[in-house]
């Protein structure tokens, strides 16, 4: 009778453990960061709505800076640098990330925007996922290739469940952090949990926003061509965001004391909300990403968001880039409407994925996105407007970690530029 050598038994014991092990991992990251999520997106809701319900609000902005800069002066020095930390984490792991970073970056978000602070919800979500997924290294022995998948995996989770894009989320874990090389053995721990955690986030009953392309033309030169010259156009609009960004947080060093950086910088939106006379531009500015969707913007509309922006996370309140840069490029494309022959709601589409993919570096996971927001039609469009705009956006990225400032290699720069 033919015995498995004690060798052959060890090995397949090994795999399963192995196996095992990952499959309880993947399912209590997505299980977690499933539920963060949820509870950050049904905070966030309310804090939005009960905002737009006080619209006197917006004067505490600068005593919720002071707040939001007292905590992280006092608590939160060692995770200050917020998404810049977990990638820096990824690439060359130390120390486990403080578990602290959930409950400062949960509560400085949800204080950003009750008071009215222009931000998003992205860097949260990744934030806390990682950070929570980072805990496990405390009770398992993982080797560094074993914790950078970990974190990968979180990154997905939190982009995944917050958006509600799975396949995006999963891509952008691996597209938002390795330049030179693909972690093959990370892609399906990425995707396991970021499906994971989307249906989490689901089954809690948050839902997510939905957009619609209305009308997708023919495949033309012309056509083809006009989602080129958007793509240009999303990609300059992509690095003055970034740029704009950078300027205030040099400008903001100037102020010594970091708790005064979001009280001074609440004063200045203040004043520019007066100035205005409307709260458009205020929180995540979904009621406008809709509209932009169905009528063209106004052409300065995405400038005066990138400088709210700016001002908002340059000086120290927190939140993400993510869902103001889906702002900024959904109102440029719908305003190009104007000019080039395309529908406003594909170029809203295209600018929504296109100016994020360009300032995040993720024009896979974008491309992904737009299929699993808008569906199959007007991809051709849409993937040569993110392509072009990355392509344009050169090195500026919202990403400031070194390792993210290294041009991509053929996956996904096929032209291998260092712009």
């Amino acid at each position: 009778m033919f015995e498995i050598p004690d060798v052959k038994m060890q090995n397949i014991n090994a795999f399963l453990f192995t196996l095992l092990k990952w499959m309880v991992l993947l399912l209590i990251i997505g299980i977690v960061a499933g539920t963060l999520s949820a509870l950050f997106l049904a905070s966030l809701s309310w804090v939005t709505d009960y905002r737009e319900a006080h619209k006197w609000f917006i004067y505490l902005l600068p005593l919720g800076g002071l707040i939001i800069g007292l905590a992280y002066h006092y608590k939160g020095v060692n995770v200050v640098r917020g998404n810049n930390l977990v990638f820096d984490t990824v690439h060359n792991p130390k120390d486990v990330i403080p578990f602290r970073m959930v409950p400062l970056v949960l509560g400085g978000t949800l204080l950003t925007h009750l008071f009215g602070g222009s931000a998003g919800r992205e860097g949260t979500a990744l934030q806390m996922s990682a950070a929570a997924a980072d805990q496990l290294h405390k009770y398992f022995k993982f080797t560094s290739e074993e914790r950078t998948i970990l974190l990968i995996a979180g990154l997905s989770a939190g982009f995944a469940s917050v958006f509600g894009t799975p396949m995006a989320g999963a891509v952008f874990g691996i597209e938002v952090l390795l330049m030179s090389k693909f972690p093959f053995k990370a892609v399906v721990p990425s995707v396991i949990a970021a499906y994971l955690a989307a249906y989490v986030t689901e089954k809690w009953g948050v839902g997510h926003t939905h957009y619609q392309i209305n009308l997708v033309p023919g495949l033309t030169i012309l056509g083809l061509g006009s989602s080129a010259l958007a793509g240009v156009i999303f990609g300059v609009a992509a690095i003055l965001f970034v740029r704009a960004t950078e300027q205030v947080s040099r400008i903001a060093k100037i102020i010594k004391w970091p708790p005064l950086r979001p009280l001074v910088g609440g004063i200045v939106i203040v004043a520019l909300v007066l100035l205005l006379g409307t709260h458009k531009f205020i929180g995540l500015g979904i009621p406008a990403i809709l509209d932009a969707f169905k009528t063209p913007a106004a052409p300065q509309d995405f400038m005066i968001k990138i400088l709210l922006t700016a001002i908002t996370l340059g000086m120290g309140f927190k939140g993400g880039e993510v869902t103001p840069l889906f702002f900024i490029g959904s109102v440029l494309g719908s305003a190009l409407a104007i000019v080039l022959p395309l529908p406003v709601s594909l170029l809203a589409g295209m600018g929504f994925v296109a100016v994020f993919g360009a300032a995040a570096k993720t024009p896979l996971a974008c491309i992904i996105m737009a299929a699993e927001l808008f569906g199959l039609p007007g991809c051709l469009h849409i993937a040569i407007a993110c392509v072009t705009a990355y392509l344009i956006s050169g090195r500026h990225s919202i990403y400031n970690a070194p390792e993210n400032k290294e041009p991509k290699h053929f996956l996904f720069n096929p032209f291998h530029t260092t712009l």
